[in-house]
This record gives C-alpha cells, sequence and structure tokens, in this order.
C-alpha cells in the first residue's frame, strides 16, 4: 500500500511529551498543565492499563490538545487507540501489517525508523515524516546528519534518551521537526499532583522552538 501521508505532527510543538499514564484521573491535569506551558500536544503510550481511557478523557475534556497514542505495536493497537480519540499515532517500528493498519486510519502516524534501509522503505510507500527511535541508541545526531545527505526529504521526531541539554542540539538539525521526550512528566511529579512543576518543564520545552 502506498500512497500520501497525513503530516503536521512534527510542526506543532519542538518537543512531544511522551507520557506513561499509570491513573487515568491524571490525564486531563497532565494535558491540561501542559498546554498551560504552551505544549498542546501530547503523545499517551500504550504501556498502562489506563493509557486508553486517559486518550479518551483528553479527547473529550480537551478539544485544543492534540492528542496521540504512542508505542504501537500491532494492528489491533491501532484499531483501539483511533476507538479511544487518538488523533496521531506513533509506533516504535515498522512492519508492513503495522503502516498499513496506521494508513488506513487517516490520521497522521509517525512510523519508527532507526536505519537508513528503514527510512527508504517509508520513502517508498510515500511516508516522508518518521520517528527516529530509540535516538541515541541508534546513532543520535550523527547519524540524523549523515542520513541527511542522501535522504534530505525525510523529516524525523527523535525519541529515546533525548534530554532538555540535548535537546536544542537535534532541533537544529535541518531534517528534524521536533524532538519526543519523557523528561516533561518527571514520576514524582505525575505521583503528588505537582502540576506547576509540568507546566514549567512545557513552558521550557515550548522556547526550544524559539532559538
Amino acid at each position: 500500500m502506498t500512497g500520501a501521508q497525513p503530516t503536521g505532527v512534527l510542526d506543532v510543538s519542538p518537543v512531544i511529551p511522551v507520557v506513561v499514564i499509570d491513573d487515568a484521573d491524571t490525564a486531563v491535569p497532565l494535558a491540561r498543565a501542559l498546554a498551560a506551558g504552551g505544549v498542546r500536544i501530547v503523545e499517551v503510550t500504550l504501556r498502562s492499563d489506563a493509557a486508553l481511557t486517559a486518550i479518551e478523557r483528553i479527547a473529550d475534556e480537551l478539544p485544543d490538545v492534540l492528542v496521540g497514542a504512542g508505542t504501537l505495536t500491532t494492528p489491533a493497537q491501532v484499531k483501539d487507540a483511533v476507538g479511544a480519540g487518538a488523533r496521531f499515532l506513533v509506533s516504535p517500528g515498522s512492519t508492513p501489517a503495522l503502516l498499513d493498519a496506521m494508513a488506513d486510519t487517516g490520521l497522521p502516524y509517525l512510523p519508527g525508523v532507526s536505519t537508513a534501509s528503514e527510512s527508504l522503505a517509508l520513502l517508498e510507500r510515500g511516508i516522508t515524516e518518521m520517528k527516529f527511535f530509540p535516538a541515541e541508541a541508534a546513532g543520535g545526531q550523527p547519524f540524523l546528519k549523515a542520513l541527511a545527505g542522501p535522504l534530505p526529504q525525510a523529516r524525523f521526531c527523535p525519541t529515546g534518551g533525548i534530554t532538555p541539554l540535548s535537546a536544542p542540539n537535534y532541533l537544529a538539525l535541518p531534517t528534524v521537526g521536533c524532538v519526543g521526550g519523557s523528561w516533561l512528566s518527571p514520576a514524582d511529579a505525575m505521583a503528588t499532583g505537582d502540576w506547576t512543576c509540568v507546566t514549567q518543564l512545557a513552558t521550557q520545552a515550548a522556547s526550544l522552538g524559539l532559538t
């Protein structure tokens, strides 16, 4: 299956928060705190039993926040994420069945790649926006710099091991639209409901796009 990929996710925010939500009751306060800091996008990973409910609540209560589902590894998960109200989809890797399932939704999606061959395979399908994962372990900034030569049309959201200190260096690369980061939702802040901390981290992350 080939065809144009719905795009635009890479241009919403310099950082896409990648979050694990164990308690669905924290989903809306978290998303609201991120939005208060200028980050109106969040990727909820399907790594907890509360994930789909969390996506549903954010989608229902905060329509101005672009909520997506991450860590999608099967077509069944894609179907569940769409049913919950996800507005974009993210996978850690790419298989033909998974790519077909994501493409069939009509939603923007970021399939994962970590090699030149995987990137080429996606470009053959008309997919130009990708998740580079696991970014640091797979070669980091030097890899993306090298790949930009032969594949300048590919754009990436590097995710995996990125910190507030390394994020600006990634964002300076011409083929990087944004980065994915888990640091905007620290476990201690999530556990105690310290949404002020989340808003402060989001404000700092949003400012990365101004440099």
